[in-house]
């Protein structure tokens, strides 16, 4: 398990009987030491826990080692995603289970469109305030060019509400969820982020004052290739043909 609402996940691992053994890893050693912190003050004697720091870009994981890998809201934050997926399917054991859940494209499209907005209006340009996300349509390709089989995708979306963009703005800067592109700038002015908030605020704001922001969770399934996998048909191997289909339907018509 690696990068991202590691601590949430522990918890909801707990109880879970055929789980033996959970790895738990994070770039951040301040991260990393927070669930050590965690699993003192929590316990589960039936799992073995092991904490490292480590890059999903580099996983320190054998090859064909662990049953399980899971990433939750983490993978976004990767440079090289299609490589981090490679590495995770390297790890895994054949009929290994790769689980992830990833910040969509959809996450935080109000805040987008009221600060590319407002950078026009104040700056005349634009520099990304938010980090680029993945579409749903390049879940499956991702998946499908790390190698995995039965590749499965899902979405939901989820709209929380806020009093205002700028509650929003610092609840991204607590969660460190801004801007993780190296060449960016830093700085966002006062008069361009009170502009963004007014912006939201016409654009968006409900009957109550509140405002909606959008969080898009892509969820992603896919297994190490096994013998005992379904596979798809020889082709050529039908033994009946689509105009036959097509007219067994039409004669019940």
């Amino acid at each position: 398990m690696f990068g991202g609402s590691l601590e949430a996940i522990r918890r909801l691992l707990r109880g879970r009987g055929a789980i033996e053994k959970l790895v738990m890893m994070d770039a951040s050693p301040d991260m990393v030491e927070f669930c050590k912190n965690a699993e003192q003050r929590s316990p589960n004697d039936k799992i073995e826990t092991t904490f490292v720091v480590g890059d999903e870009e580099f996983l320190p994981v054998k090859e064909s080692s662990v049953d399980l890998v899971i990433s939750c809201l983490g993978l976004h934050w990767t440079n090289d995603l299609p490589g981090a997926m490679i590495q995770s399917r390297l790890a895994l054991k054949p009929d290994g289970l790769f689980l992830a859940a990833i910040l969509g494209g959809e996450t935080l499209k109000e805040l987008r469109i009221a600060c590319t907005v407002a950078q026009m209006e104040r700056e005349g340009g634009i520099s990304p305030r938010v980090s680029p996300l993945a579409q749903v349509r390049d879940a499956g390709n991702l998946l499908t060019r790390a190698g995995f089989t039965l590749p499965g995708v899902d979405v939901d979306e989820y709209i929380v509400k806020y009093e205002s963009a700028l509650e929003l703005i610092d609840h991204l800067r607590s969660m460190g969820e801004t801007n993780a592109l190296f060449q960016r700038n830093t700085i966002l002015k006062r008069d361009t982020a009170l502009a963004t908030a007014a912006i939201y605020n016409e654009m968006f704001a409900a009957d109550d004052g509140t405002v909606p922001a959008t969080f898009q969770v892509i969820y992603m399934t896919g297994w190490k290739e096994h013998p005992s996998q379904q596979k798809a048909k020889r082709r050529g191997s039908a033994t009946i043909s689509f105009k036959d289909i097509q007219k067994q339907f039409s004669s019940q018509n």
